[in-house]
Parts: structure tokens; C-alpha cells; sequence
């Protein structure tokens, strides 16, 4: 479990691809001084398993399950990913519960330049549109934030302040650049539980 909070921005330094396999290598001294084997940390937002350390990065394979439903199957070297090791039972909790399990991909639609802000409009498959709640949380590319408003049809905002753009990989995204959504997961527990509720009533009619 993650709160959404970015500890460290890491650069990938190498990306292997074995059969269906993807070896990721992140350099990150921060991190890596934190975690051990098999540790879990979110890279972008995807919980992932620390499966080798040395000098400072850390090594991640990652399935073809969660290459297909995130954009980590994309990164190339050099490229700069949002990191933040598990959460511990005595850390504090500063953004909201992020379970690293991704819902899926949005696209940036338009990306504005305000006072003091920017805010980015993001489009999610029609399917995740039942789970957009105004002024819930939301995890970006791993990062806590709160959904605006939902713009039209399955299209939400956020809204970023200068230092999350300093310290996260979102100031740099335009629009037709891909990130990971986590959806609230409370709001897809009431999703969930209404659905079920409403077949077991039609089961007794």
C-alpha cells in the first residue's frame, strides 16, 4: 500500500526484454538505501517487487499482465518515473490510500496554463468513466491528487501546483502523453456492492 506521496524521481538505466518478460533497471540511490529483495515499490503508480539491488538501482521485471494495462511497457532509458517504497505501519499517511493497482491508461486531452497552476484534462476508456467521483482522490502516474471536475463524458481534471510539478514527472506531460490511473477505490467498492445488491434483488423477483 502507497499514500501517493513521490519519494524519489529515478532514472530508468536499462530495459531488457526476455520472452514475455520485462527486466526494468531504475536508478535510484534514495529508494534503494530504503527497500530491500522483494519489497514492493510503485513505479509510476504500479506496485512492483525489488528483485535485485546494486550501486543505487534497482531491478523490476514486470509481467506481460501489467505491461498490457500500464505504460510501463514504453519506458526507454533515460526516461525520469514517479517512485515511492511501500507504506509503513508508523509512516504518516499524507495523501490517500494507492494500492499500485492500475486501472488502467488515460491520454492527456488539453493541457492548460493558469495562474499559478496547469491543469491537465485526462481521457480514460469509456469503461472507468462509472468510477469518476468530482473531488475524489486519484492517483497519477502514482501521485495523490483529487479529480476536478469530470469535463465531459469520460474526461476529468486536475490541477497541479508548481512543486508537484517539480517533484513528479506530470509537469513534463503534454497532451497525447499516456499515464496510469488508480481510480478511488472506495468508489468502486460502492460500485461493486451496488451491482451485486441489484442481481440478488432481480434473482428474487
Amino acid at each position: 500500500m502507497f499514500t501517493g506521496i513521490i519519494q524519489e524521481l529515478g532514472t530508468v538505466a536499462r530495459v531488457e526484454r526476455s520472452g514475455g518478460l520485462l527486466r526494468l533497471a531504475v536508478h535510484a540511490p534514495k529508494t534503494a538505501s530504503k527497500v530491500g529483495r522483494m519489497e514492493s515499490v510503485a513505479v509510476n503508480g504500479v506496485c512492483l517487487s525489488v528483485v535485485a539491488l546494486r550501486q543505487g538501482t534497482i531491478t523490476f521485471e514486470v509481467i506481460r499482465e501489467t505491461q498490457a494495462l500500464t505504460t510501463l511497457e514504453s519506458l526507454r532509458c533515460g526516461d525520469r518515473v514517479n517512485l515511492e517504497p511501500s507504506l509503513r505501519v508508523a509512516d504518516r499517511l499524507s495523501g490517500h490510500f494507492v494500492f499500485g493497482h492500475v486501472d488502467g491508461v488515460a491520454t492527456v486531452a488539453a493541457r492548460r496554463e493558469l495562474d499559478g497552476e496547469v491543469r491537465l484534462d485526462l481521457r480514460v476508456p469509456a469503461s472507468l468513466r462509472k468510477f469518476l467521483v468530482a473531488k475524489g482522490p486519484v492517483a497519477v502516474d502514482g501521485v495523490s491528487l483529487t479529480v476536478g471536475r469530470v469535463v465531459r463524458g469520460s474526461t476529468f481534471s486536475i490541477h497541479l501546483i508548481p512543486e508537484t510539478m517539480r517533484q513528479t514527472t506530470l509537469g513534463a506531460q503534454r497532451v497525447g502523453s499516456r499515464v496510469n490511473v488508480e481510480l478511488d477505490y472506495v468508489a468502486k467498492l460502492l460500485r461493486q456492492f451496488t451491482a451485486s445488491r441489484l442481481v440478488g434483488s432481480a434473482r428474487h423477483l
